[in-house]
């Protein structure tokens, strides 16, 4: 898989963005190096996709939003490398993903093992809910992101 990212003064393949990975990680162990975080180049996609949420992400947005559940404070379209994540709770390094009908294909398959792969070597864990469940199971999917939390509070 070719990944280019491109603004104004990045320039980023798949393949540098898992070298630097690579260096940060073993010199800062757990911490994720900044710069892998809303790159700029991302901005106005990040931006759209905040601004036209699905029913499901609108749904669970306003159960995670300003700290609500258990104190963690999520973000919604947050970036990490060449990746927008529906949530992710940076004290808690746990990325939450809603997934539609196309997310059930073979290649949207594909693309979320290449995610999660790229999200699980910088020790973040990726959880995975099918839409339906924010609104069926709304308090199974909630007891699962609280069963991720590596702290309690």
């Amino acid at each position: 898989m070719n990944i280019r990212i491109t603004g104004s003064r990045y320039s980023l393949t798949m393949g540098t963005i898992v070298f630097l990975l690579q260096v940060h990680r073993s010199k800062y162990s757990r911490k994720m190096p900044s710069h892998l975080h809303n790159i700029p180049a991302l901005k106005e996609n990040r931006r759209k996709l905040r601004s036209n949420l699905t029913p499901a992400e609108a749904a669970l947005w306003k159960i995670l939003q300003r700290s609500q559940l258990d104190g963690r404070k999520f973000r919604r379209q947050h970036s990490v490398g060449p990746y927008i994540l529906d949530f992710y709770c940076p004290s808690e390094m746990l990325a939450i993903e809603l997934d539609g009908a196309h997310h059930f294909t073979d290649a949207g398959t594909e693309n979320d093992q290449e995610r999660t792969s790229f999200l699980e070597n910088l020790n973040i864990k990726v959880l995975r809910f099918e839409n339906k469940e924010v609104f069926e199971q709304t308090e199974g999917v909630l007891e699962e992101i609280r069963r991720n939390f590596k702290k309690q509070m």
